[in-house]
């Protein structure tokens, strides 16, 4: 049945009167006259009768009276926004589609700031390896964090921060004997990190631009494992510039300004808008939020 409809038949039966309730629906006599005659053909009785000059409500009308004006504030109840949102009492998980140098720069945090407001939720971290799939889409994925330019057209994104790319070598590499320009840098053998095994990228189409050409040795599929292959051996990783100088220092590592001239990469997240006025969500994407500024400012 059309809610109007429903919400007509409350009014209705608590009026016992097409004027009054005419008056209450903000509507003329004549169209809540039509509003009975429309739920009279519906319910399949009078509803409202002439008793003299006033009309009673027959006995199925009593029947349902209750029944619909509870079903009418329970409906209003539902379309209603929630009054309030409480983190406190926040029991859920939260799936954060990220890359493991995301990941590691920003779990400690975001978990710290999420449990010390809600500590009955959950945050699983899941891998790259699901980006480009139907993660937001089918609610698998509540947030994917990284470099966002494969998403679905409904997809929300907000753009976090902008953060240069740096590369690191071993403490007691050659590289460090001397200033480092782009030949230097090309003389050194390279990690690339991709998980799809890709070996080139904006490195090699701007070291392109000047005749160079490095030897990309090792592919690896996260950036993880290229800081710890870089620690052992003569190969030189990328990674973002300050962005785990504690684990930088910790693997015996040091960091250095790429010699070429590369745009920043955007860092980003993104939800699905079935998530986008859950007050919960919004809650969550504020931490994400703060953790990325307060990473990125501390670098």
């Amino acid at each position: 049945m059309d809610l109007n409809l429903l919400r007509a038949l409350d009014v209705l039966l608590q009026e016992s009167s097409v004027t009054r309730a005419a008056e209450r629906l903000g509507t003329s006599p004549a169209a809540a006259s039509r509003m009975l005659g429309k739920l009279r053909r519906a319910v399949g009785d009078p509803l409202l009768v002439r008793a003299g000059q006033r009309m009673v409500p027959t006995p199925r009308a009593l029947e349902l009276r209750d029944e619909v004006g509870a079903l009418v504030r329970r409906t209003d109840t539902l379309l209603t926004p929630s009054a309030g949102f409480d983190a406190a009492h926040l029991h859920r998980t939260f799936t954060v589609q990220a890359g493991d140098l995301l990941l590691t720069g920003l779990a400690g945090p975001l978990t710290d700031r999420v449990g010390a407001e809600a500590p009955g939720v959950d945050v699983v971290f899941v891998p790259e390896s699901a980006e480009g799939g139907p993660g937001l889409r089918l609610g698998d994925v509540d947030v994917e964090l990284g470099v966002l330019d494969h998403l679905d057209p409904e997809t929300r994104t907000e753009e976090l921060a902008r953060v240069p790319l740096a590369a690191v070598a071993r403490t007691g590499h050659p590289l460090f004997d001397a200033p480092i320009d782009a030949r230097r840098f090309t003389e050194a053998d390279h990690i690339g990190i991709s998980r799809r095994g890709r070996r080139l990228g904006p490195i090699d189409t701007a070291l392109a631009r000047q005749g160079l050409r490095r030897r990309v040795a090792v592919v690896v599929p996260g950036h993880t494992s290229a800081m710890m292959l870089a620690a052992t051996t003569d190969l030189v990783a990328l990674t973002v510039a300050g962005w785990l100088p504690e684990t930088t220092a910790a693997l015996g590592l040091r960091t250095f300004p790429v010699p070429l001239d590369l745009p920043p990469l955007d860092i980003g997240m993104a939800w699905h808008p079935r998530n986008s006025a859950d007050p919960a969500h919004r809650w969550f994407r504020s931490h994400i939020r703060a953790a990325v500024t307060a990473r990125t400012a501390a670098a």
